[in-house]
């Protein structure tokens, strides 16, 4: 059969060929030049280029959202270790930071970092860490009172020991947990990331007391070979006077 003008001879082996291939440079490592052609290759990558958002992360916290609705107009939201800021442009957006959506009630999005964060229109960044005497206090000042979620995407420094990685990311979770018992309103939402890895027992049991549901998720936009899933607890109850003590 004649092809049409401009019409391409198929391959006849798929989508493979649409693939970017990228070549191993010289002084370069075998794994860095897998990550790049992971990264040229990823739709979420390209998506987010072409939607605007900061980094691939963004759909995560969008397909949790999408499922557990936590994100709502009016909603104060803080989000722990913001950089490079993805989280933080899809909550202005789904809490109405903006204040675009009429008749809906304008929420507030706050970022915390370690480092200073490009600016984001909606959000009020700043450079904190989260771990400090008295930040909880800071947080409350600024958002004019308590959360309605805190979320964070933090990832402790890579060892290159997988489980020594995983044991800080789940410390650095619990620390986010505790945090968020001091900033949360009644009935608020956690979201935070962890690896999967066996000592998630103690973060489990301690949400699963503070909070009325804890669900354990790997979104859609996750990577497959990565151990990270993420915890969203909701409904916090804080702790009876009698309990506190």
């Amino acid at each position: 059969m004649a092809r049409k003008p401009g019409e391409r001879k198929s391959s006849g082996r798929g989508q493979r060929d649409l693939k970017t291939k990228v070549k191993t440079a010289r002084g370069r490592r075998a794994s860095s030049t897998r990550w790049l052609q992971r990264q040229l290759n990823d739709p979420y990558v390209k998506r987010a280029k072409a939607e605007g958002y900061r980094g691939r992360a963004a759909f995560k916290i969008l397909e949790l959202d999408d499922k557990y609705r936590f994100l709502v107009p009016g909603a104060r939201v803080v989000d722990l270790g913001c950089a490079p800021g993805g989280w933080c442009q899809v909550a202005v957006a789904r809490v109405n930071a903006l204040g675009e959506k009429s008749g809906k009630a304008q929420g507030t999005v706050l970022g915390v970092d370690l480092q200073e964060v490009e600016p984001i229109a909606g959000a009020e960044l700043h450079q904190l860490d989260f771990l400090e005497d008295g930040a909880d206090d800071k947080v409350k000042a600024w958002l004019g009172g308590s959360a309605d979620v805190v979320m964070s995407d933090m990832a402790a420094s890579s060892s290159g020991h997988k489980q020594t990685d995983h044991l800080r990311i789940v410390a650095l979770c619990e620390a986010a947990a505790e945090f968020a018992f001091d900033v949360l309103e009644e009935g608020g939402t956690f979201v935070a990331k962890v690896l999967a890895g066996g000592a998630e027992a103690e973060l489990q049991g301690l949400l699963k007391r503070r909070f009325d549901k804890v669900a354990n998720v790997k979104p859609p936009a996750s990577r497959s070979d990565s151990s990270e899933k993420f915890v969203v607890a909701t409904g916090y109850r804080p702790l009876t006077p009698a309990e506190d003590d």
